[in-house]
């Protein structure tokens, strides 16, 4: 290129600026010190340099180096472990969209369970009270979850189109054809408790005779599939993403099933009368022993993830649960006599079924709103499996 052209021209300029800036940065170093070892905000000094002048190294590492994660374990990174954070503090999980019909669902659901299980004592023992208390109450019950369910559904047809397969891994599958054996078994049963109204001679007359061994038959039925009715929707909630329902996986069936009995023995201490309620009582301890069980490991055993099962409206529901639990316990006990005292304590285990099964309920909505439940725990996981490949 010419020198005399004005790109030359400028070229030139540029590296005498540039000469000259050099030897006023060289003068300015050794004066105040390198970027490297100078000291103030904004500077970005090495550790190395930090050293050589004497100084703290900027920003200081106050934090362990990390190791990369694999195998071979990898270079160093000089990173302070971050805080979790999310997307303007958005939940990182979408909540459920259950509204409190679901809720509902759960409760009358398990209160079928345990009312058929109960006219199944009864109809094995000899006490016909307990029996048809147990049959009209799992009809009625069954009916009002399958109107809980169709609504959350929204169109009726869906709860058909899910009987159009049969999925094994699918709780919701599984427990919609639990529920499609169960309703016709129980409503049948009910229906039989109806047979001394009908006359003795006639069509209705044979019916009259028909009924009693049918309902027998559809009872043991509806007895059958009851524990799998109480405790499929623990393994439904235990199955979804949502942090407190998943990481309670063990004890959620168990809290259901031993709602379901709860609930049942309080239909029949309010139903039968105290020279029945033998069975009832029993049903009472053996649920009340399982939901307060279960309860009491959801709010211990699972580290953080039991916070949301404590705090709040969840919290409320639970402790009100099992105080309404252990009142009714008692009460069944000390009321062999006392027909009072036992429909108090009927009352008190069926209002704790439906404390117990919302508070389960919100609680796993509000882990799902608050990120850190997310987090927090997927890196904890990731740290230990870390530190059991070092």
């Amino acid at each position: 290129m010419s020198p005399d052209r004005p790109v030359g021209d400028l070229f030139r300029r540029f590296r005498e600026r540039l000469s000259a800036e050099q030897e006023n940065g060289g003068a300015a170093e050794r004066e105040n010190g390198s970027r490297a070892t100078a000291a103030g905000p904004g500077v970005g000094r090495t550790d190395a340099g930090s050293r050589e002048a004497g100084l703290a190294p900027h920003p200081p590492r106050d934090a362990a180096p990390r190791r990369r994660r694999g195998k071979g374990g990898g270079e160093q990174l000089n990173v302070p472990p971050a805080e979790f954070t999310s997307y303007y503090g958005r939940p990182i999980l979408k909540p459920p969209v259950w509204r409190w019909d679901i809720a509902a669902y759960l409760f009358t659901g398990g209160l079928a369970a345990g009312s058929s299980l109960l006219a199944a004592g009864g109809q094995l023992t000899g006490r016909p009270a307990l029996r048809r208390a147990g049959r009209v109450t799992a009809l009625a019950a069954v009916g009002a979850s399958t109107y809980f369910l169709v609504n959350d559904l929204g169109r009726p047809s869906r709860f058909h189109h899910m009987l159009r397969v049969a999925k094994v891994t699918s709780p919701m599958s599984v427990g919609t054809w639990i529920l499609s054996v169960f309703g016709p078994a129980a409503g049948v049963a009910a229906i039989a408790e109806a047979a001394p109204l009908l006359p003795e001679r006639g069509v209705l007359g044979l019916g009259r005779r028909l009924l009693p061994p049918a309902g027998h038959a559809a009872g043991v039925v509806a007895a059958v599939t009851a524990p799998a009715l109480a405790t499929y929707t623990g393994v439904l909630l235990a199955d979804t993403a949502v942090p407190s329902w998943h990481e309670a996986y063990p004890e959620l069936p168990a809290i259901f099933a031993g709602s379901a009995l709860a609930s049942g023995a309080g239909v029949g201490l309010v139903a039968a009368p105290g020279a029945q309620a033998g069975p009832a009582r029993r049903l009472a301890v053996a649920g009340a022993a399982m939901e307060l069980w279960g309860s009491h490991r959801v709010e211990n055993r699972l580290g953080l993830l039991s916070e949301p099962y404590t705090q709040g409206t969840p919290g409320k529901l639970l402790r009100a649960g099992r105080a309404l639990t252990a009142a009714g316990v008692v009460g069944a006990l000390l009321g062999r006599r006392s027909r009072v005292l036992s429909v108090l304590s009927g009352g008190a285990l069926i209002a704790a079924s439906v404390c117990t099964r919302f508070g389960i309920f919100h609680g796993g909505v509000a882990s799902a709103r608050d990120p850190r439940y997310t987090v927090v725990p997927q890196r904890e996981r990731a740290d230990r499996r870390v530190a059991d490949q070092v």
